[in-house]
């Protein structure tokens, strides 16, 4: 297993953070959003914006009724932020693909492990388009593979993560009224962050059983609400972060998922099967295992990904995620804190920046009230383990 250890582990820290308030609508563009919100993120590091020579993002949203993307309006790259903020970076890119947050960290870290940068920005910007409907269909003709699955509602995410979730049902016997203990956990979660949209605003089971439907067994509370929003995290040498004044939270592994089959055609048997690469890259590029984590944050856009994460990581079993969050294992006083962050579902579609910030915050015991006793090891999940990514995060180096 140490043949495969990411070169990186415990070389490489997160100094500081900054997040923008979260609202369906802000009162500025995302770009100036945006740029507020790296600019407090560099001063929280204690650092002066000239120290900053790297920059690194994913831009990559999901569809709002065919809006046009346009920098500094409804998306924000890399290259558009050092611009804004009068900078001529040493190194700036780009991921692309899903688990665009997970993604961005791992190449912040490769470029400071490399020496490609002293000091990287990384902000995720999420805008959400007035007067479109979230993941509004905008085509008139089907061409290609949408030929086949467009034409039927087959649009969007809220589909193709039904279908696999339904056959998760069916194949062991999980309910509605278990996904209630999840969702329920998670907005009460939220309820007592104030920066999450729904801050004060917990749910009950009947809320969640009587909700709308989406795409059956997919309800409008198993989905994240779309918000203008921006989080933004600094990077910088584990040498570098003794000289700044927050405790550095250190990078110590990865995994990333790589699907076989188109991505908007999911199957069960492809989450599990490829869900499980990424979870042993994810162990054997930190040499830990899920016993090692106090604080396994799951992504949560879509409530189902929570278990597809749970079993594809190791933490319960294939097919017994459902019967694993059911019987309390998860609350967050008591069991594993899966969804400390109150996630997408209770932030707002953020794009996994909630359960990255709640890695830091905790891990450089900075969480205030919420502070955890024992959080020396964590880990953020994003988008689906068999496309998305994962990183996971120490409070010492390794």
């Amino acid at each position: 297993m140490s043949a495969r250890r990411f070169g990186a582990a415990g070389q490489v820290a997160v100094v500081g953070y900054a997040l923008s308030p979260l609202a369906r609508h802000a009162d500025v563009s995302l770009g100036a959003l945006t740029v507020d919100t790296c600019l407090r993120a560099i001063a929280d590091a204690g650092l002066r914006k000239e120290q900053i020579d790297g920059f690194t993002t994913a831009s990559m949203l999901p569809s709002s009724g065919g809006a046009k993307n346009i920098d500094g309006v409804n998306i924000v790259t890399s290259n558009w932020l050092a611009e804004h903020l009068g900078i001529h970076p040493r190194w700036a890119c780009g991921f692309q693909g899903h688990g665009q947050l997970p993604g961005s960290a791992l190449l912040a870290a490769g470029a400071i492990a490399s020496g490609a940068a002293d000091y990287v920005l990384v902000h995720r910007a999420l805008g959400n388009p007035a007067g479109a409907r979230y993941h509004e269909n905008p085509m008139k003709v089907a061409a290609g593979a949408a030929q086949w699955s467009a034409p039927q509602g087959f649009w969007g995410p809220a589909a193709p993560i039904a279908m696999p979730y339904n056959e998760y049902m069916r194949r062991y016997g999980a309910t509605r009224e278990e996904m209630a203990t999840l969702v329920v956990e998670i907005r009460r979660n939220a309820a007592r962050i104030p920066w999450a949209y729904w801050h004060d605003k917990p749910i009950t089971v009947d809320d969640y059983m009587n909700a709308r439907m989406i795409g059956d067994p997919i309800s409008i509370l198993d989905c994240d609400i779309p918000v203008d929003g921006v989080g933004a995290f600094v990077f910088t040498s584990a040498e570098r972060a003794k000289d700044l004044p927050h405790r550095p939270v250190y990078v110590g592994g990865y995994g990333q998922g790589h699907p076989v089959a188109p991505t908007r055609h999911w199957t069960l048997d492809d989450i599990i099967e490829r869900g499980a690469v990424t979870g042993r890259q994810l162990w054997e590029s930190s040499g830990m295992r899920p016993e090692d984590v106090d604080l396994p944050q799951m992504y949560d856009g879509f409530s189902p990904l929570v278990y597809f994460w749970l079993e594809s990581l190791g933490f319960c079993p294939v097919g017994e995620a459902h019967r694993f969050v059911q019987d309390g294992n998860i609350a967050t006083e008591t069991g594993l804190p899966i969804v400390s962050s109150g996630g997408a579902l209770g932030n707002g579609r953020m794009h996994g920046v909630p359960q990255m910030l709640e890695c830091y915050l905790q891990l450089s015991r900075r969480a205030g009230e919420r502070q955890r006793e024992k959080a020396d090891v964590a880990l953020a999940c994003h988008a689906a383990p068999h496309l998305g990514g994962v990183m996971l995060y120490t409070a010492e180096p390794s």
